[in-house]
């Protein structure tokens, strides 16, 4: 490098002028990805994980009959009253209704779920009733008009909204959509992400490692996060740092996916391909984020599909993930009803930390005695140590401009489990 000549910013800085912050990143992130678009129907049961296309109306009521919410006597609010008796006129079942009337001075008994009976407005436990054959005396006066009972369409009337687009679809939603009777709903397709690692050093499980070698851990985070994000996953495998290789391996993944992720080869170093590569078969946006671990982040296009270029540390890669890549994805998916879930915890510990960019580092997640969330860290956080991400449970996330955080310092916690959604 000649005298004069700017140095080049490298992942040891604490400053970086041309990085970007890591709320402009996502920020253009996600103004330039747009959900695939294409619908398809399934049935209720093969919809759970997938994200909703259109609007669920629902076509009747739930519940369809006013009903009883206990199992007792159901009763005129006017005969409410300490020690009022009244005459029993018959037995109404869940499935098999009371048939006839019930005039002043009766009730009817009556289970959970049992239509209401005519005249009745009222359901009284039958815990608060005493019985002799054809007599039930009520023997509490707290009951008023409405108590224990639901209403026709309570739950849902006919033609309301009972699920609205872009909602990923839960255990709770298929009882839902089961109770309306709806047998298929419009969910989008599968968004289909292809992966790859890149390096020389890479060596696939069952292999035998050589002198410098590494088992390629980072293809195997990817795919659980992947899967566990509920896309279709395309596995390339290694690619080796020649550029040719590179170049065939990406123009490969951009026909074949929406979504193209590589791990390795975006740091300032001889040996590393990716930028220039992707600037011969696509084109990069950006590929610096003011953040540690991740800074190295590139971010494009191969064809039509979108390009992300993480680091080749193991949890830089599962950092920018989070925090980038699965928040497009989830918008590629059609999914307007998610938002990572941050809360404030106490740190436990020191954290160091110099000012000039965001900081993820790994935490686990407590309540102390008082109930106070308290958080610590989980011991060395290299870019590289991956088991502090298997034994953390949250990310302890320290902002651009914050220095060393004194142990009882409030700070902003990410739990995984908020993360995954």
């Amino acid at each position: 490098m000649n005298e004069g000549t700017a140095r080049e910013s490298s992942c040891l800085d604490d400053y970086d002028p041309q990085a970007l912050s890591t709320e402009e990143a996502l920020a253009r992130i996600l103004e330039s990805t747009v959900a695939v678009g294409v619908v398809e129907r399934v049935t209720v049961r093969a919809a759970l994980g997938r994200i909703l296309a259109t609007d669920v109306r629902s076509g009747i009521d739930v519940p369809a009959h006013t009903n009883s919410a206990m199992d007792g006597y159901a009763v005129r609010s006017d005969d409410l009253g300490p020690g009022k008796t009244l005459r029993l006129a018959g037995t109404s079942l869940a499935g098999r209704p009371h048939a006839g009337g019930m005039g002043p001075g009766e009730c009817v008994r009556i289970m959970t779920g049992a239509v209401m009976p005519a005249g009745a407005d009222t359901v009284v436990p039958q815990e608060f009733t005493r019985r002799e054959d054809d007599l039930v005396q009520i023997v509490d006066g707290r009951f008023a008009h409405g108590d224990n009972v639901r209403a026709a369409g309570e739950d849902i009337a006919a033609g309301q909204v009972a699920l609205d687009a872009g909602r990923r679809i839960q255990p709770a939603d298929l009882g839902l959509l089961a109770s309306l009777g709806v047998v298929e709903v419009a969910v989008y397709r599968r968004l289909r992400v292809a992966f790859l690692s890149t390096g020389d050093e890479l060596r696939s499980l069952g292999e035998t490692l050589g002198p410098g070698d590494v088992y390629d851990s980072n293809r195997y985070t990817l795919y659980g996060m992947l899967v566990a994000l509920g896309v279709d996953v395309v596995d390339m495998g290694v690619v080796r740092d020649v550029p040719e290789d590179l170049r065939e391996a990406f123009a490969k993944a951009g026909e074949c996916a929406d979504v193209v992720i590589s791990s390795g080869g975006v740091s300032v170093g001889e040996a590393d391909f990716v930028k220039e590569t992707l600037g011969a078969v696509g084109r990069i946006q950006f590929w610096r984020v003011a953040m540690k671990p991740g800074r190295p982040l590139a971010y494009g296009r191969i064809g039509p599909a979108v390009f992300f270029g993480l680091p080749g540390n193991p949890v830089s890669v599962m950092v920018t993930f989070y925090q980038f890549v699965q928040p497009a994805l989830r918008r590629m998916m059609g999914e307007t009803h998610w938002l990572p879930l941050s809360v404030r915890a106490v740190s436990a510990t020191r954290l160091k930390k110099r000012p000039g960019r965001v900081e993820y580092q790994r935490g686990v997640l407590e309540r102390a005695p008082d109930g106070t969330l308290m958080v610590r860290r989980t011991g060395a956080q290299g870019s590289g140590i991956l088991r502090s991400m298997s034994d953390g449970n949250c990310f302890i996330v320290l902002p651009m401009d914050s220095g060393d955080v004194e142990p009882g310092t409030p700070v902003d916690v990410q739990p995984f489990h908020g993360l995954l959604g």
